[in-house]
């Protein structure tokens, strides 16, 4: 497999391993019809939960990846492994510090073909991510369309995640974004909890990531998966 495992994805659960899910809740998620499950959080991820979430997953056909946020919870056998770095924070241990520390002494080790790098851009003040890295969130569309160009073209990360993490973001700055980029692929995740905000997003970014409204509403957070993809159909019919 090529670090490239995520390119045909247009809708995403994902999934903490520290936040408690049900058997039949998870059922529903990996036979709902989205593209991939992704797992990660901002805080309280282990190796033993992270572990056992994914053995969980693992019945199910639907791919899996890993957010690799600490390299203490790098757990074997996902299909696919992103790197983050926030690009909207002061402190340079969330860029690359944490992950240069990661890759001392087991770099070697690494499964780069199945690796790909990650540029958050962190735009709620509010949420976790925000709070854990000191992002500067109350960014213009045309500094977010600074930093996206920066991470495309500079830095060539291949995907770029806009995180507004608990609340529904700016889909006109998801737009501009997204028009900016010329070869990352651009994930989109907050605050979605209607279909009509999925068909939103999934119009102005590549990829919808759903992740919070899984634990308040699951049927709600099941209807975002056909709302998507509905949505890819007729952006393709057009272009």
């Amino acid at each position: 497999m090529l670090s490239s495992f995520y390119m045909n994805w247009q809708h995403v659960f994902k999934l903490d391993p520290d936040r408690p899910i049900g058997d039949e809740a998870l059922h529903e998620v990996c036979m709902s019809g989205t593209d991939a499950i992704l797992v990660g959080g901002s805080s309280g991820v282990t190796f033993d939960n992270t572990v056992d979430l994914l053995s969980r997953i693992r019945r199910y056909e639907v791919p899996c990846a890993l957010e690799l946020t600490d390299p203490d919870a790098a757990v074997p056998g996902f299909d696919g492994y992103f790197v983050p770095m926030v690009l909207n924070t002061p402190d340079s241990e969330w860029l690359i510090g944490r992950q240069a520390e990661a890759l001392t002494g087991f770099g070697h080790l690494m499964p780069w073909d199945l690796m790909a790098g990650e540029a958050y851009l962190v735009l709620n003040a509010d949420c976790t991510a925000a709070r854990v890295s000191g992002a500067q969130a109350d960014l213009s569309a045309e500094q977010a369309v600074a930093y996206a160009q920066l991470a495309d073209r500079l830095m060539r990360v291949p995907v770029l995640y806009l995180e507004y993490s608990g609340a529904y973001g700016d889909m006109a700055l998801v737009r501009s974004v997204r028009q900016s980029l010329q070869q990352a692929q651009l994930f989109y995740g907050g605050g979605i909890r209607t279909p009509e905000q999925a068909r939103e997003a999934a119009q102005a970014a590549h990829t919808v990531v759903v992740g919070n409204v899984v634990y308040d509403d699951l049927q709600a957070a099941l209807l975002t998966v056909p709302a998507v993809k509905s949505s890819a159909k007729e952006q393709d019919h057009v272009f």
